[in-house]
């Protein structure tokens, strides 16, 4: 291998200080632009590479933002991989399978999280930054998001995926953003949706359809703030109605659809429902496989409805009315919170509060 260019090769060849060439390199839009483009087809035409490590001791960053994801699917529930055995094996390239109609829900509660992390990925490129993903699969010490934090300039992590004792100690080295979940009068930027107002409006939609018809809810679990927020929502609007949260039938699953299969199964037990309105698609959509297959009609026997806005609701039959988040714009917002943080630590903290669709279709609205 040749030896590397290095920024004095260019400034040579540009017949310019190195200086400018950080500065070119850095902020563009600040060089006069005979200048940029000279510096520019010098690095071209060497090749250089502007070292990160080098950049990053000069400024003390690294150039990188951290996502912290609590991880919903246990890493034991990925099927083995030997991929170095693989490239030396002699199987056929592909193999044809008849699909079973039963969906897998072990790792469908990561769609929610995708979304999120494209956003992420998106804006840090647009900022200019790389972006390193944690997942923290069975990580009660939260070793992989302390590891991260001496790892990047600036942390995003999901709300209570990190216990508040150690994201406190965390945000007192790097600026911190937490996503989803209520601002709980810390000083964290938050970027977040208004979960409770958005799931009471869905709520007395299905009031109106259902009159005293006997509800259902599905809940998400007991330590997330969103689903505790979507549950204050309905439990709100079904009080202000004049109804009673005892007559409700509560179930608690887990975000996934394999969750929303069974308690299903045990609302059913109890009787039919007028509705059943879960705190997210994943599940709303595993009561949906239920109903089909217990001859359960909808909407025509029982309303149902979910939360998120993920593609598969809308593929579903029938259709599933939901409130649609903006789930890449949650990634974005929050690098885009966090890069002004990097900019300007004095700031006051941010709650960045992003709006809600709320997307009545089939499977809320009784038939005529």
């Amino acid at each position: 291998m040749s030896k590397a260019a290095t920024v004095y090769d260019v400034a040579d060849r540009a017949g310019v200080s190195i200086a400018t060439v950080s500065r070119v390199l850095r902020s563009p839009d600040a060089v006069r632009p005979v200048t940029r483009e000279r510096v520019l087809d010098a690095v071209a035409a060497l090749g250089y590479v502007p070292s990160g490590s080098a950049r990053g001791l000069a400024e003390r960053r690294t150039g990188v933002l951290g996502l912290y994801f609590p991880g919903f699917d246990a890493a034991e529930d990925a099927p083995p991989l030997d991929a170095l055995s693989a490239a030396d094996s002699e199987a056929p390239p592909f193999a044809i399978v008849r699909e079973e109609a039963e969906v897998d829900g072990r790792h469908t509660s990561m769609l929610f999280l995708d979304e999120v992390l494209r956003g992420a990925e998106l804006e840090a490129w647009k900022q200019g930054f790389v972006l390193m993903v944690g997942v923290g699969r069975d990580d009660p010490d939260r070793s992989t998001v302390r590891d991260m934090a001496g790892r990047v300039d600036g942390l995003m992590v999901l709300a209570s995926s990190v216990p508040d004792d150690v994201l406190a100690r965390l945000a007192r080295r790097i600026p911190v953003v937490v996503l989803s979940g209520p601002p709980r009068g810390d000083h964290y930027d938050h970027v977040t949706v208004s979960n409770a107002e958005a799931m009471a409006e869905l709520t007395r939609h299905v009031l109106a359809q259902v009159g005293d018809g006997r509800l259902a809810f599905l809940a998400g679990p007991a330590d997330s703030p969103d689903g505790l927020q979507r549950w204050a929502g309905f439990a709100a609007a079904v009080v202000e109605a004049g109804g009673s949260l005892d007559d409700v039938t509560v179930r608690r699953g887990d975000f996934t659809r394999a969750s929303g299969r069974q308690a299903a199964e045990e609302i059913l037990a109890a009787g039919t429902p007028a509705a059943l309105i879960c705190a997210n698609d994943q599940m709303a959509l595993g009561a949906l496989d239920v109903f089909r297959g217990a001859g359960v009609r909808v909407p025509d026997d029982v309303l149902v409805t979910g939360f998120d806005g993920i593609e598969a609701a809308a593929l579903s039959q029938p259709p599933l009315t939901t409130i649609r988040q903006p789930m890449i714009d949650l990634g974005r917002a929050a690098v885009q919170v966090l890069a002004r943080r990097l900019e300007n630590a004095d700031a006051d903290p941010v709650v960045a509060r992003l709006p809600l669709q709320i997307l009545l279709r089939e499977s809320s609205l009784r038939p005529a």
